[in-house]
């Protein structure tokens, strides 16, 4: 089974550093399309993403799982499931957080999912180093600051880049 794999923050949401809360909470534009294009094409879609916020302090467990189920209410609103979201609460000193693929390994083994054959969707170079060592061959970044990279494809933003999905599948 193929999956898409979505970092949260600069992904789903705008990233304003530390979002906990549902206010704040405010959705990429083109991010919805984007998730439905892929469930048209038979992929389970997953978030992956470092939440270190919670190690520093800044907010909890529970304010991260409360902000987590709104934003899967959001999602299943436009007709969109995510399977389930990964998170490495950690700041360091773990094997969860990205680059390290734990939280890829993690969905693969509970899901059965063809990790050669996935998609991975971020927007920082820790979040395409956490699919490249996971093994994903498509890696794409959402990002205008990043140089392009000899193992991923870069991006201005989401409606760019499902341009060139429709193209190129």
């Amino acid at each position: 089974m193929k999956a898409l794999f979505l970092d949260r923050d600069g992904v789903i949401n705008i990233d304003k550093k530390y979002v906990h809360k549902i206010q704040d909470f405010v959705f990429v534009d083109g991010i919805f399309e984007l998730c439905s294009f892929f469930l048209k094409k038979k992929y389970k879609i997953f978030v992956i993403t470092n939440q270190s916020g919670i190690a520093r302090g800044y907010y909890t467990q529970k304010d991260f799982e409360l902000l987590s189920s709104f934003m899967l209410e959001e999602f299943k609103k436009k007709d969109i499931r995510i399977e389930k979201i990964y998170h490495c609460p950690h700041l360091k000193d773990c094997e969860c957080r990205k680059p390290k693929p734990k939280m890829l390994y993690d969905a693969r083994d509970d899901f059965a999912l063809d990790l050669e054959n996935s998609v991975l969707i971020g927007d920082n170079l820790s979040d395409v180093e956490a699919g490249l060592n996971a093994g994903l061959k498509e890696l794409y970044l959402i990002n205008e600051v990043e140089k392009e990279g000899n193992f991923y494809k870069k991006f201005k933003n989401l409606k760019e880049l499902l341009i060139f999905l429709k193209e190129k599948k």
